[in-house]
């Protein structure tokens, strides 16, 4: 097993609100990677004391615990669990009701000796490299197949599409969310890798088109994990035109990559 993790925030001197963990349990027989990628609220109103750090910290070290120590929970259930877990923490000081509590999108991938389990929630990213080389990426593409027209801004994404019918579904305060979760499984003898993205690094593909899923996997596996989000600062930084191409979002963002080799 190799293992490598890349983070950085949007900008130097503000608080990264993606959460990257790998645990290994001491059997040595499996594992499991968490991403966690925040959501920035627009200025105002939350409902809650607590920082989004504070709330990604929280959900990542309880999926991290979870997944391992609850093995018999399927992905989905775990996730319900340490999102349960999580809003008991700060359910008597905040308004978890409120429509922009702290929340999160989610990628989480467990395996075995025999299984590779994975589950995605929102718009960060699996990609699974098959032990023929082909990269296959696992995604939750509810957020992409909303109108542009509709996304003017990030006020009117959060107040009107998000954790509704319709819009996408984060991580939050109801536990109900997880059956929203993208989930599968494939055979671990069949996965040669696995590298879990937020979109600040996922920009590389989806935002600049420097190439595929592939090519983004070659930059992590080849120069590593750093340098993809390195490549994508720089583009960041040299397109003028950067903030058109984004639409409502930030012209950097955070950035996480975590690449394991199994």
């Amino acid at each position: 097993m190799r293992t490598e993790l890349a983070s950085e925030p949007s900008e130097l001197g503000f608080p990264n609100e993606d959460f990257v963990s790998v645990g290994l349990p001491a059997s040595g027989l499996g594992g499991a990677v968490v991403v966690l990628d925040g959501v920035t609220p627009p200025r105002g109103e939350t409902g809650c004391v607590h920082s989004v750090p504070w709330f990604t910290a929280r959900l990542g070290g309880a999926l991290t615990e979870l997944s391992l120590s609850r093995r018999d929970l399927p992905l989905r259930e775990v996730l319900a669990a340490a999102i349960r877990r999580t809003a008991e923490a700060h359910a008597d000081s905040c308004d978890l009701s409120h429509p922009r509590t702290p929340q999160a999108t989610v990628v989480v991938a467990r395996w075995d000796a025999e299984t590779v389990e994975h589950l995605v929630l929102a718009d960060s990213v699996l990609l699974v490299e098959r032990a023929d080389g082909e990269v296959i990426a696992r995604t939750d593409d509810r957020l992409a197949r909303i109108p542009r027209e509709r996304l003017r801004s990030a006020a009117f994404v959060d107040a009107n599409l998000r954790n509704r019918e319709g819009g996408f579904w984060t991580a939050a305060a109801d536990p109900g969310v997880a059956a929203r979760a993208v989930v599968g499984s494939v055979p671990r003898d069949g996965v040669r890798s696995l590298t879990a993205l937020t979109d600040g690094a996922t920009r590389w593909v989806e935002v600049f088109g420097r190439g595929g899923w592939g090519d983004a996997l070659a930059v992590v596996r080849d120069r590593g994990a750093e340098a993809l989000i390195a490549e994508v600062r720089a583009l960041e930084s040299a397109d003028a035109t950067a903030r058109a191409h984004l639409g409502p979002a930030k012209t950097h963002d955070d950035a996480t990559v975590a690449h394991l080799r199994l």
